[in-house]
């Protein structure tokens, strides 16, 4: 079940105004500047994204343990990166991948990325989930659908990326009915191609919507691999994070 009534959790994401979450796909030893930013006082940081290669890696990464504590000494919450490709993932994979995060960087929870979204597929991620819990305690889940799944994944996970996407599908995108009963922290827009000119748009399409934590940026996916526009930070980061003002991390 979701625990966001803790402390740790309020002070993260419980405020209404927006913040950030930062899938942080690049490594950092190829984007030191951009992950020496996050830690930047007062930026409003709900989350970075800790993924070594495609997960924790064979074996501890020295960039990777530098950048992990420099964010949870800043006391931002890192969070491991757990690819469950849809379901087709064995459990005990996750799991292992999940133990050597923990063990490796210390993570404070996981994004699990390419999560189900169909109602039959909710009751082995609810086990996901559970264990994950078991693992680390009190630790924060952020369940990577990437569009509006079935409404009981809710109830097992702290965060939903319901948006994951082009700015031009976001812009004319609709929210599930299902979503207005929870409130704004619950949920994750992560959106790539946004222009400088549209930044403020955007901040109030995740606002309509319910949206606590986004990612907006100004790179798009054009010509490479799934996850690139995520790879650094948007060009208008230092625009967009005086825009949303104060961060909320303790």
């Amino acid at each position: 079940m979701p625990h966001l009534t803790s402390d740790k959790a309020q002070s993260a994401t419980g405020r209404a105004r927006l913040g950030f979450g930062v899938p942080g796909y690049a490594h950092p030893l190829l984007a030191p500047l951009e992950w020496a930013e996050l830690a930047r006082p007062g930026t409003p940081l709900h989350w970075a994204v800790l993924n070594v290669a495609d997960g924790p890696g064979a074996r501890p990464d020295p960039h990777c343990l530098e950048a992990a504590g420099r964010l949870r000494n800043a006391g931002v919450r890192v969070l491991g990166h757990l690819d469950l490709t849809y379901g087709a993932r064995a459990f005990g994979e996750v799991v292992a991948d999940a133990h050597r995060f923990l063990d490796w960087y210390r993570v404070d929870g996981f994004l699990l990325d390419r999560c189900p979204t169909d109602r039959d597929d909710l009751p082995q991620v609810r086990r996901t989930t559970a264990t994950l819990e078991a693992v680390v305690e009190g630790a924060h889940l952020v369940l990577g659908h990437g569009t509006h799944p079935y409404p009981g994944y809710a109830e097992v996970a702290d965060q939903l990326v319901t948006f994951s996407g082009p700015w031009t599908d976001y812009r004319w995108s609709q929210v599930a009915e299902w979503t207005a009963d929870l409130p704004p922290e619950r949920f994750v827009h992560l959106v790539h191609g946004v222009p400088r000119t549209h930044l403020e748009e955007a901040m109030r399409i995740a606002r309509w919507q319910g949206a606590g934590t986004v990612f907006f940026t100004d790179r798009s996916d054009r010509g490479a691999g799934q996850n690139s526009p995520f790879e650094a930070l948007p060009g208008y980061w230092d625009e967009i994070v005086s825009r949303i003002g104060p961060g909320v991390s303790e």
